[in-house]
């Protein structure tokens, strides 16, 4: 017992980049074989100015991963490592970041485990856990604007005079975000209008200056991107559902992916009323320790909620809300998490005051905060080993796909610019787009993944002349075996 109380920090870090090694090598899905087909056809200065244009990403995570996959590979397990690692990074700055609030005059009491929990709590989220699976650039995104706000917290913890380097490391951090992720701009004015509520106009002043250079480097790309997205929503049917326009429904899931992950399961009753049911657990933990002490708390609820609000009001003019791209608010709601379970009374005691007066106040035990936080950790991991040890709630199932691809002879038919997960596990099958499909060959075989969101009806060009064989199926995907109708089937 004495062991784990001196190591525990390491204990969990151990156990969760254990954790994520567990199904790595799972097939990956087609954004993760964008990253790997990008990385592995262009050059560093092609990313930026051939591939980037129309992917509507910023190119520093797959410059990176052209230097990564230049000494890893591009197997499954080399392609997702970097996240893992981010991830961890990104639990490392929370765990500084929990430490330095603790006992500060933002934190809600002096408590060594502040740090700890708030570590655990991120490091095994489910949906932490999930996307830090995942070759794409939201746990490196994450990882930045973790280390931005660990140093904008040692910043203002100073009450440094001038511009120290905690300043200019901030400003970095959030240069390195932004050509990242362009959402991480939501956190970035977040915090320049905290710095605008709390009057330090020279902190803005220089802040924002420091961005403005970078800004003006990616702007010609960022406006080849903002007017290919345009074009994309325009010729692209249902191009904007996939981006996530506002309802009710993409709002809801927000905190519901926050507690619960990326996994979803039939009965849907049953998957809501649990997830839904410890999202209102926990957020009603944090919303009582907010009552307690609000103005200990407040700064951390600001960054939970002015970036998401920004988004929603983004999402009115270019669709983005998805629960995914806001997955590095967790930075702040697992804080919240951990003071929250040090601030909601449990008991009564009584200290005296002054000659005579006797104070009563409520306080937490030490126990009982233990015992939560565990709990909450054990329900987290368990939403996780449901998504890791389930092979239905994997990714997309390419891998199984191509290999079966292999045995069939016929012209092989899809979205061309869905077909990068085919390309990187079937490289030799000659792939035809599904949008010039016509009905004069004999044997067809049709993958209709994305076909719905780009409105391309195959069916009905092949109903008159062809009739459906067999559709064989995957996870998450199916392809289907047409044959041009025989003379007595005619009739």
């Amino acid at each position: 017992m004495k062991f784990f109380s001196n190591h525990k920090v390491a204990i969990f870090f151990v156990m969760a980049f254990v954790i994520r090694l567990i199904s790595l090598n799972q097939s990956l899905w087609l954004d993760e074989a964008t990253t790997a087909i990008a990385v592995q056809t262009h050059s560093f200065w092609n990313i930026v100015t051939q591939f980037s244009p129309s992917d509507f990403h910023p190119p520093l995570y797959y410059l990176f991963m052209k230097i990564w996959t230049g000494i890893f590979g591009y197997s499954e397990v080399a392609l997702r490592v970097p996240s893992v690692l981010f991830s961890l990074g990104a639990g490392w700055f929370v765990y500084k970041i929990g430490k330095i609030i603790s006992g500060s005059r933002i934190g809600v009491r002096d408590d060594k485990n502040v740090g700890f929990w708030s570590a655990s709590f991120f490091l095994l989220n489910p949906l932490i856990i999930y996307y830090s699976q995942e070759a794409r650039m939201y746990s490196m995104a994450t990882f930045f604007i973790a280390a931005s706000f660990y140093y904008f917290v040692k910043y203002l913890r100073s009450n440094a005079k001038r511009l120290t380097s905690n300043f200019w490391i901030m400003n970095m951090f959030f240069i390195l975000s932004f050509y990242t992720f362009y959402a991480s701009s939501f956190y970035i004015a977040a915090v320049w209008i905290y710095l605008l509520m709390s009057k330090r106009y020279k902190l803005i002043m220089f802040s924002v200056v420091s961005f403005i250079l970078p800004l003006l480097l990616i702007s010609p790309l960022l406006y080849l991107q903002l007017l290919n997205s345009r074009v994309a929503l325009e010729q692209v049917t249902n191009w904007a559902s996939i981006l996530g326009n506002v309802s009710v429904k993409n709002l809801a899931l927000i905190p519901i992916k926050f507690t619960s992950g990326r996994i979803s399961f039939e009965p849907k009753m049953i998957y809501y009323m649990l997830a839904g049911g410890w999202m209102i657990a926990l957020f009603g933990m944090i919303g009582m320790s907010s009552i307690a002490a609000i103005n200990k708390v407040r700064m951390l609820l600001f960054f939970l909620t002015i970036p998401l609000l920004l988004g929603l009001f983004f999402s009115f003019f270019s669709p983005l809300l998805q629960y995914f791209r806001f997955q590095y608010l967790i930075v702040f709601l697992s804080m919240l998490l951990a003071l929250g379970m040090g601030s909601i009374p449990f008991f009564s005691t009584a200290s005296p005051r002054g000659a005579q007066a006797i104070v009563s106040k409520k306080v937490s035990s030490p126990m009982v905060v233990n015992v939560i936080g565990m709990l909450v950790l054990m329900v987290f991991i368990s939403w996780s080993l449901l998504y890791l040890l389930n092979p239905q709630f994997h990714r997309e199932d390419w891998k199984s796909l191509a290999q079966e691809l292999h045995k069939e002879e016929a012209s092989v038919y899809m979205i061309l610019s869905s077909s990068d997960s085919l390309k990187y596990y079937a490289p030799e099958v000659e792939v035809q787009d599904l949008r010039s499909l016509t009905n004069q060959e004999k044997k067809i075989l049709i993958i209709p993944y994305t076909s719905d969101i780009h409105g391309v009806d195959y069916q009905t060009v092949l109903q008159e002349t062809h009739i459906l064989r067999r559709t064989q199926s995957f996870r998450q995907l199916t392809y289907e075996y047409w044959q041009v109708l025989e003379p007595a089937e005619n009739l």
